[in-house]
């Protein structure tokens, strides 16, 4: 698309900029991808404006929305500035130079217990990695600023700057230590549902219930009431908690596992349609992934089934 009446050639650093402004949607989330400063990607993306005889973006509050005109330019030189970067980045490692670490972030105990492991081979021969810990919707956000490379979510994002892929199921299983699970009695829970459970002690791992309700509302189709009698920030505590005798919880299935194998932990109830929740693996759509997060990105997809 470079109009005819165009003063002369585009340059490849505009247009660099302008790619990273149109798959971030944001001047800042681009910035940040470029290690620029906001006010010179504004510039450039003004000078490229001008040159073209046309906007690009619309500014929005929060972001910039492209223009017809914006898509038909990111469709013409999107795929020739990637395989310049890719060239770049070849070029790069064959000098020695370090490739950039790849930024993974999502909740906490899906990363310790799920994915490094996954990734742990990849570390030994040479990745370099760096992961942050969080809530899917600070996560998200810091995906579309360019603070991170992939995110695993524990919800589809929406809007179209992030592309998500399913990653994993999550299994929601009801549990109890060995003594709270033989006080309950065996077969109990599925006999008389959660009246079975009267008077037992709830461990969660917030205030409002989150996974507890909605086994509640999906197993037993009715609401959960009533403060839980502990409340540990991180389910790896939860899981211990129980297993100590602290009284019931409702847990993934791949964080109890090891419990439920070993005795430690003890399922109150299998129903036939368990509550599951689908884990997310999210990236910045249309953006040209380096060979290191293209390789983490594989790796995780390969490594999810067996979870």
């Amino acid at each position: 698309m470079p109009s005819g009446d165009a003063p002369g050639p585009l340059d490849l650093g505009l247009l660099r900029t302008f790619l990273a402004v149109h798959r971030s949607g944001s001047f800042t989330a681009a910035a940040r991808l470029l290690r620029l400063s906001q006010p010179t990607v504004t510039a450039q993306i003004r000078t490229l404006e001008q040159q073209l005889g046309r906007p690009l973006f619309e500014r929005l509050p929060r972001g910039v929305a492209a223009t017809a005109a914006a898509d038909a330019l990111a469709a013409e030189v999107a795929a020739p500035l990637d395989a310049l970067a890719a060239v770049a980045e070849r070029g790069g490692a064959d000098g020695g130079a370090p490739a950039e670490p790849v930024h993974l972030a999502g909740p906490a105990e899906f990363l310790g217990v799920c994915a490094m492991p996954a990734l742990a081979p990849l570390i030994g021969a040479g990745l370099r990695l760096r992961v942050t810990a969080g809530l899917t919707d600070d996560l998200l956000t810091g995906l579309r600023a360019g603070r991170y490379d992939l995110v695993v979510a524990t919800s589809r994002p929406r809007g179209r700057t992030l592309h998500a892929v399913p990653l994993a199921d999550e299994e929601f299983v009801l549990v109890a230590g060995p003594d709270w699970a033989t006080r309950i009695g065996a077969g109990r829970v599925a006999a008389e549902g959660q009246a079975a459970l009267r008077g037992v002690p709830l461990v969660t791992y917030a205030e409002d219930l989150p996974i507890a309700r909605r086994y509640w509302r999906h197993v037993f189709g009715t609401r959960l009431s009533g403060p839980a009698a502990a409340v540990v920030p991180d389910l790896r505590g939860v899981a211990a908690a129980v297993a100590g005798g602290a009284g019931i919880s409702v847990l993934p299935r791949y964080l109890c596992a090891d419990g439920l194998a070993s005795g430690a932990l003890v399922a109150l109830h299998e129903p036939e349609d368990p509550p599951i929740n689908t884990a997310w693996l999210v990236g910045r759509a249309g953006a040209a992934e380096p060979a290191a997060v293209a390789q983490v990105r594989a790796r995780l997809l390969a490594a999810a089934p067996a979870w």
